[in-house]
């Protein structure tokens, strides 16, 4: 069954906070075989720690009906306010930009604004997600 297109502008709630640390930032680093040098900015990808988060939210909500087990990430872009440096406490907020079925399947646009503690606006990370209900 398709995704309800009621979904198109619906924004779900702020992720908990994630704090940004040193070991965090250097262990993503390695993960990806980013290069990171302590004290400088972030990977430019690393936002998608805190875009996830979010994109869970979306996934698991019950009223959606994405069965996550049937979800390809198609895309993601990141667009940088600033840099993500140590220190950093970040929260995402995702909403649905647009919703298309294609041969059966959903294509769900998203977009997640990360923010820091003071709520000024670090990265609009950008994904498409694939889902293919009951395939």
């Amino acid at each position: 069954m398709p995704v309800d297109e009621s979904l198109v502008g619906r924004t779900f709630p702020p992720t908990a906070p994630l704090d940004v640390t040193e070991d965090g930032l250097a262990a993503f680093a390695a993960a990806t075989g980013t290069p990171y040098t302590a004290g400088g900015p972030a990977p430019a990808t690393y936002p998608i720690v805190v875009a996830f988060a979010a994109m869970q939210e979306l996934m698991v909500d019950p009223s959606v009906g994405i069965e996550l087990h049937h979800v390809v990430h198609g895309e993601q872009r990141f667009a940088h306010a600033r840099p993500v440096v140590a220190g950093d406490r970040l929260s995402a907020e995702l909403t649905v930009d647009s919703l298309r079925q294609i041969g059966g399947a959903d294509i769900i646009a998203t977009s997640s604004a990360i923010t820091d503690a003071g709520g000024a606006l670090v990265c609009t990370a950008k994904a498409t997600l694939v889902h293919k209900a009951g395939a």
